[in-house]
């Protein structure tokens, strides 16, 4: 089987450097080309040390892209850039998978309510498939253009998917609480990551208005074919990665934990990064890895059901749930290279 070639668009960032993390060892494709404008013509291994002698190779400038025999392209671009580049370019014969935010939402309106910028692309938009993979397979499969995730978004919707997409659960009020490490905020240095703000710290941010607020709700939306409400809030933990997100629901009829692990295991029999638990997982548990491991349980005292949601945010939170849409769309077994065991302790 002749591999297929892949491109990475940005590889200064966290999500470059796991993608190439990842990809180096998988065996149906090859990393053609990683791109970076501020460090062009330097190694990949300079920008990242840990891949001296492992991936060594050049580094282009996005203008290239042309230049190479593309299957797929990886764009790890901030929000706001990705869609210049998928307006510039789709038209081409590779696919794309977006790891930013500029094509996961369901119309132009909310995207430039949330994430406060105009939209330069909103054919993109419609084109594009939401790349949950355990939701969406089919979809993705058929697509030329996937908005891969975000990180909070995907503990909280595989988490709540089950029950939503079975009118089991009242869906005017979902509360998500939802705590991650400082790889979230991205690599460049702001007040919010440095090391005196983050250590031997704990803080919620960006309350009410987190963008990612949308997203999931978009998403529950279209699982429960009605409106829900979510109230969502995110912290930051003093931790490098990991995301444990805590969501608490109230069912419509009565229900007890035998029926809703039953529920869980039937709806994710064939999703084989989604783990069920019977203890509440920790981020260690999923470190380094492609998994979500989720517990649920019911709290007869409040009548409410309670999901514990882990994943790695720059794993399933983001490069590795986007190899897992770049199987898909490629035709290759789900699975493939994506059999990292986590890293515990």
């Amino acid at each position: 089987m002749t591999k297929k070639k892949i491109g990475i668009i940005g590889a200064t960032g966290y999500t470059g450097s796991e993608l190439v993390r990842i990809l180096v060892n998988h065996p149906d494709v090859e990393i053609s080309m990683i791109t970076s404008e501020s460090r062009a013509g330097e190694r990949f291994s300079d920008v990242h040390p840990s891949f001296q002698g492992i991936e060594d190779q050049v580094l282009v400038s996005i203008n290239e892209v042309e230049a190479h025999d593309l299957d797929l392209v990886f764009l790890a671009l901030p929000h706001g850039v990705s869609m210049d580049f998928v307006k510039k370019f789709h038209d081409k014969a590779f696919k794309i998978v977006d790891l930013s935010g500029d094509f996961r939402l369901n119309n132009v309106a909310d995207y430039e309510k949330w994430y406060n910028m105009k939209h330069v692309y909103p054919e993109g938009i419609t084109d594009a498939v939401f790349g949950n993979p355990e939701l969406f397979s089919d979809q993705i499969k058929q697509a030329k253009l996937v908005a891969n995730p975000g990180c909070f978004p995907t503990t909280a919707i595989l988490g709540l998917a089950p029950l939503i997409a079975q009118n089991l659960v009242e869906k005017n009020l979902i509360i998500i609480d939802s705590k991650s490490g400082v790889t979230g905020a991205g690599i460049k240095s702001n007040p919010v990551n440095l090391y005196s703000n983050v250590n031997d710290n704990f803080k919620a941010y960006a309350l009410k208005k987190h963008r990612h607020t949308i997203e999931i709700q978009n998403t529950l939306d279209q699982l429960a074919g009605e409106k829900t409400m979510i109230q969502f809030t995110p912290h930051l933990l003093p931790v490098d990665r990991g995301i444990l997100s805590t969501i608490y629901v109230r069912p419509i009829d009565s229900i007890d934990e035998e029926k809703l692990k039953e529920l869980y295991t039937k709806f994710y029999a064939h999703a084989p990064f989604v783990r069920l638990r019977n203890q509440p997982p920790a981020i260690k548990d999923v470190r380094g890895s492609n998994y979500c491991d989720l517990h649920v349980s019911y709290d007869d005292r409040t009548n409410m059901i309670i999901i514990i949601s882990v994943i790695d945010n720059l794993v399933k939170g983001a490069s590795g749930q986007a190899i897992q849409n770049m199987n898909l769309m490629l035709g290759l077994d789900e699975w493939q290279g994506l059999n990292q065991v986590p890293m515990n302790p």
